[in-house]
């Protein structure tokens, strides 16, 4: 299951990396985590979590993860400009993974925080996806 998490990682990433839009907001700069001291706007791979899901037909895999939207802007226009143009990208998005099958891929939510010592901007994007190896 731990390489269908990987295909899954790279395709997301290939999707994110490969889109002008998103990389106008954040300068190009996405990360598979969380840089210290990097400059902002950025994007960055959160955590995830992997589990089997019991098929009669093929086993399964569910992923829960998180992309990471980071913003010094003063208010919060720039983080929310940033997490609507990931969900827009990646909810229901069609992506090919090495080995696997993307079965389905859905937006599950998106928190935003202020970080009270340098006050900047921090959305969470959550996702939910399902993939299948391929036989």
């Amino acid at each position: 299951m731990s390489a269908a998490r990987v295909a899954l990682a790279e395709a997301v990433f290939a999707r994110l990396a490969g889109d002008a839009g998103l990389a106008g907001l954040v300068g190009g700069r996405i990360h598979d985590r969380a840089p210290r001291n990097a400059p902002h706007p950025f994007v960055a791979f959160g955590a995830a979590d992997l589990r089997p899901l019991d098929s009669d037909l093929a086993p399964a895999a569910e992923h829960r993860f998180e992309i990471e939207a980071h913003s010094r802007y003063e208010g919060q226009a720039e983080v929310a400009a940033i997490a609507d143009r990931v969900v827009a990208l990646l909810h229901a998005a069609s992506l090919a993974l090495d080995g696997h099958r993307l079965a389905q891929l859905r937006h599950a939510g998106t928190r935003t925080e202020t970080a009270r010592r340098d006050r900047s901007y921090h959305a969470v994007i959550r996702f939910r996806a399902v993939t299948e190896p391929l036989v």
